[in-house]
């Protein structure tokens, strides 16, 4: 999606205001002993009573309002009866549509007790986003996402998630300019334009380089005792960048 007038850019801002405040009302919910199906219910509540509706539903007829991705699980987990325990690294992907517009968001958080490793890896994914959202501007390379948030994980001492990584958004879930890569793409030579839509959300973990399918169609997984944390912005691309 391209930002064409006004009303546009507030389209999206309101799509992105639904979505966050969602994420933070479900994690604000996180207990030991609630499932990720309770989970679910209480986000896709949030979206209706906001007039959104599911991204992952509309678009893939995915089965839960918001996908909940806990431990090993690095994304799409489906919600369902699996209790949330102390101790917890549960990840949050929240995706809706609102009057045309699509905006993208996700986050990891800690069921305390917080392991040192776990704290770590949160720390190091939001310093990457945050670098990330640096280098996005109108004409610089897209590849320079990717150089930041992979400078960041190599830093701390982790990996990306090579076969995950952000992309175009905005009258669509997933549009162009498609796949961006979280880690350095030298042959990636595109360039980001004035008022392009597009997430970012680094993918980081402690010590996988791909995630595969669990068996369900669509939990991605790590090897067990490997996390991944991740968080995720909508942005428009201006030359100084305007998140919504």
């Amino acid at each position: 999606m391209s930002i064409n007038s006004e009303k546009d850019l507030e389209g999206l801002r309101k799509a992105g205001r639904v979505v966050a405040r969602c994420l933070q009302h479900m994690q604000s919910k996180l207990e030991p002993g609630i499932t990720t199906a309770e989970l679910d219910a209480i986000g896709g509540q949030y979206l209706a009573l906001h007039g959104a509706r599911s991204a992952p539903q509309l678009t893939y007829n995915f089965p839960g309002f918001t996908c909940i991705s806990v431990n090993e699980e690095a994304a799409h987990g489906i919600p369902g009866a699996k209790i949330i325990k102390a101790g917890d690294l549960v990840n949050i992907d929240v995706s809706a549509e609102l009057d045309g517009c699509f905006a993208d968001t996700g986050g990891s958080a800690i069921v305390p007790p917080e392991s040192k490793l776990h704290l770590q890896i949160c720390a190091a994914a939001k310093k990457a986003l945050e670098n990330a959202l640096l280098e996005a501007r109108a004409g610089a390379k897209l590849n320079r996402i990717g150089y930041a948030i992979e400078t960041e994980a190599t830093r701390n001492g982790f990996t990306v998630i090579e076969n995950l990584g952000s992309h175009g958004v905005g009258r669509a879930l997933h549009e162009e300019p498609g796949f961006i890569t979280g880690y350095y793409d030298k042959q990636d030579r595109r360039i980001l334009r004035e008022n392009q839509v597009i997430t970012i959300e680094p993918f980081i973990s402690s010590g996988a380089r791909e995630v595969f399918e669990n068996g369900d169609g669509w939990t991605l997984i790590t090897n067990p005792g490997v996390f991944t944390a991740q968080y995720e912005h909508t942005l428009v691309i201006t030359k100084a960048n305007l998140s919504s």
